[in-house]
């Protein structure tokens, strides 16, 4: 089976992880000093894959989404060589490295677009979407993610040019089949150091209408400009699904099986058939981001209807994947925050993300229950907070730096961060958490061995339920003659389950609230009922 589909996958976003220079800025150093505590010895996480937000050069208008050279560090996070060390010291643990790849757009002054906006016969002038102006206006109506048109007049050509996100974002035209050739070639270049796999940014955009028609309006949609608009012809193209293809060939002409996982961007709250589109049968992308969990109400109803939906979308070529927080969207611990019952919640999330049928993506600081952090409007980083203050406070509350002690300055730096330091951090931290063995980090931990102890769990078929009262959330996983069942209770009151009789629920290999199996217990099994606590999660196993 391929090593993504049974692999737990952990991302990281490097300004925020660990700073070993002093500079006030997680570097790759920084990320090398902390691999013992992902994977490699008794007491680490056990994670299986590092998926790394970009580390290109970069003049950070959109903070490494806006690349200036494919092929380099940022001096900011380090150099080549030192990326190649990452990478050994990495693999020597059992970890590989997943790389974002952001190919929808390059940063403006990428020697790509200098040379492209340079004259209107420069080279590389259709390397980009450039268009004349339509009646001493934009060329349609197509407006950017971050905020007004899509389109940046240059005086220099006296033409427009298109950009999904910032002006600094300069998008590339993916008609012209140079920048195909370009791209894959630094694909390669990567691939051939040992980079495992990538994460490819806003798949769905690279290729626009060939007619550039405007989009249509919703009516009462959405707090943005953007959100008002029918995408219908700057993302989600046919032809992108013909690159996907050629792209899927060149990963899969590496002995070592490479892997790619794709973002793709829709309206609020989207749906799971659009990213199982992306997949084909099992011939472009190996895996589409389902974000649905980040949108869902803590309901156990809600969570099974997304799983059922994306098993059915996807079909038996291709396989599911989940996550619960990311760089972009509010940590799901503070999402689903409840008094009392957070850590409850918090666990039986881990127990849901971690047996489910698919790859699980863990955003950093999940494991030790993180929440997002208002920022001071003076500190705001992000240039989608800068611009939408205070209606939107952008993405820095789920980028704060991680808190691995309870110093003043939690283990992060010695100098002044780059983002304040988490304020929760003398009470909240990896360091007091690995102490306490009913810690959010011992949860995780041992979620994430019962998964590589149980072939089922990494790689078994799924059959899920949902309780008649609509509280609480059960499954198998089944592979071979070995059969892992789970039950979620989403409720905060005692839930009864009637489980199907053939199940054989005969030891408890986890209960987030501590049980095992007691007389009282084994009285209920017997029954075919399961009587689960406020906010329990607990597998077992035939």
């Amino acid at each position: 089976m391929a090593w993504w589909k049974e692999a737990v996958i952990y991302q990281i976003y490097p300004r925020s992880f660990q700073d070993s220079n002093g500079d006030g800025i997680g570097d790759l150093e920084g990320i090398i000093q902390r691999l013992d505590y992902l994977a490699g010895s008794k007491d680490s996480l056990g994670i299986d894959a590092i998926w790394l937000s970009p580390v290109y050069p970069s003049p950070m208008f959109d903070f490494g989404y806006d690349i200036s050279d494919y092929e380099e560090i940022d001096p900011v996070f380090g150099d080549t060589q030192t990326f190649k060390r990452l990478l050994k010291e990495a693999h020597k643990r059992g970890i590989r490295i997943i790389m974002d790849l952001v190919v929808n757009h390059t940063s403006h002054l990428h020697p790509w677009f200098t040379e492209s906006r340079s004259s209107v016969n420069s080279p590389k002038r259709d390397w980009y979407i450039w268009k004349q102006a339509n009646h001493n206006g934009p060329p349609n109506n197509w407006l950017g993610a971050f905020g007004g048109s899509g389109w940046e007049y240059d005086k220099r050509t006296g033409e427009y040019y298109f950009h999904s996100f910032l002006k600094e974002q300069p998008d590339l035209n993916w008609r012209n089949p140079d920048v195909e050739d370009a791209i894959f070639r630094m694909m390669k270049y990567w691939l051939d150091m040992g980079v495992d796999g990538f994460r490819l940014d806003v798949v769905n955009l690279y290729v626009k209408d060939e007619f550039f028609r405007n989009n249509a309006s919703y009516f009462m949609k959405g707090p943005r400009p953007y959100d008002k608009q029918v995408h219908t012809y700057d993302r989600d193209r046919p032809e992108m699904h013909g690159i996907l293809r050629r792209m899927r060939k060149l990963l899969d002409s590496y002995s070592e099986k490479r892997m790619f996982v794709g973002e793709i961007m829709q309206d609020f709250p989207g749906n799971v058939l659009l990213p199982a589109t992306y997949c084909g049968r099992n011939d472009e992308l190996h895996l589409a981001f389902n974000f649905m969990f980040l949108f869902s109400p803590w309901k156990a109803e809600r969570f099974y209807q997304i799983v059922k939906d994306f098993e059915s979308a996807l079909g038996e070529d291709n396989w599911p994947n989940y996550t619960l927080s990311n760089h972009d969207f509010p940590r799901h611990i503070t999402r689903y925050e409840k008094g009392d019952e957070t850590l409850d919640r918090a666990k039986l999330a881990a127990c849901m993300m971690l047996t489910l049928r698919g790859t699980p993506f863990l955003y950093y600081g999940e494991e030790i229950g993180m929440k997002r952090q208002k920022v001071p409007f003076n500190k705001i980083q992000d240039p989608v907070g800068k611009r939408y203050w205070p209606f939107h406070p952008g993405r820095d509350p789920e980028r704060i730096p991680m808190p691995w002690d309870g110093s003043d300055t939690t283990g992060f730096t010695t100098g002044k961060p780059w983002l304040p330091l988490y304020e929760d951090s003398n009470t909240l931290n990896v360091e007091s958490q690995k102490q306490d063995p009913n810690s959010l980090f011992f949860t995780y931990k041992k979620l994430i061995q019962i998964r590589k102890d149980r072939k089922s769990l990494r790689k078994g078929k799924l059959k899920i339920l949902l309780s008649d009262d609509k509280q609480a959330l059960y499954y198998r996983r089944r592979d071979g003659k070995e059969e892992t069942y789970i039950f979620l209770n989403f409720s905060s009151k005692p839930v009864r389950v009637s489980y199907p009789r053939k199940w054989n629920l005969n030891q408890i290999l986890f209960s987030s609230k501590n049980r095992n199996a007691s007389f009282e217990l084994e009285k209920e099994l017997d029954t075919g009922d399961l009587i689960l606590l406020p906010n329990e999660a607990v597998i077992f196993a035939k």
